[in-house]
């Protein structure tokens, strides 16, 4: 299984318990469309900097990047095509925004405990200013695209402390311009997930492992 479909198989299995029936079906409709790139590239950046790490191990923590950028992602167009404002629109607006909700909640719970979480808590926050800022911004396009650079960021740094690396200023500003080198909303996975880039993320790295301690402490949950 590639990088991409491991990321999307974790976050649908994050989700299975989600009730009732139809919030369901619309959260895994959204996910069989959703580019899976952040939640594959945690795994690349896990693996560039551990060869030998369980890629089962981290998955959850792609699921985790996945479902926060899937929900930032639904928030972002909800806020900008407001269909709520259309009359028979609001049954689906409604169950879109929960959907959003529920990515969102999601993807914090399942990073809550790793590295990550202060990262992820900070990603949302910055996005919450961005889609502020840009209703009197001359440039609302390069707010809109802070966040495929935020998320690759998260998931530069979810993906390295499963290696026990805490990621340097320079790999996470390599993450956020690679996020950049599209058009669209996300660079092809066959950019973004190439050996081209975990081998520029173990060379960001060298050096920064943090000193192994036995602190009882699961990294790759």
């Amino acid at each position: 299984m590639d990088d991409a479909a491991r990321a999307r198989t974790a976050a649908r299995e994050a989700l299975s318990d989600v009730e009732p029936e139809r919030l369901h079906e619309v959260l895994e409709e959204r996910l069989a469309e959703a580019p899976t790139t952040p939640g594959g590239l945690t795994l690349v950046s896990a693996r560039a900097l551990e060869p030998a790490l369980d890629a089962d191990a981290v998955a959850e923590r792609a699921a985790g990047v996945q479902l926060i950028y899937e929900g930032l992602r639904l928030t972002r167009q909800l806020a900008h095509a407001e269909p709520w404002a259309v009359g028979d629109a609001d049954v689906d607006a409604d169950l879109d925004i929960l959907a959003a909700d529920v990515f969102v909640s999601r993807g914090f719970y399942l990073l809550a405990r790793t590295e990550a979480a202060e990262r992820a808590v900070e990603t949302v926050r910055k996005f919450g200013r961005d889609q502020t800022r840009r209703r009197s911004d001359a440039d609302p396009e390069r707010l809109d695209r802070n966040l495929e650079a935020d998320v690759f960021s998260l998931a530069v740094v979810a993906g390295a402390t499963a290696a026990d690396v805490d990621p340097s200023a320079r790999l996470l500003e390599y993450a956020a311009n690679l996020a950049r080198t599209s058009d669209g909303d996300l660079p092809p996975a066959r950019v973004a997930l190439s050996e081209a880039t975990a081998d520029r993320i173990a060379a960001l790295s060298s050096g920064d492992r943090r000193p192994a301690v036995d602190d009882g402490v699961n990294r790759n949950a």
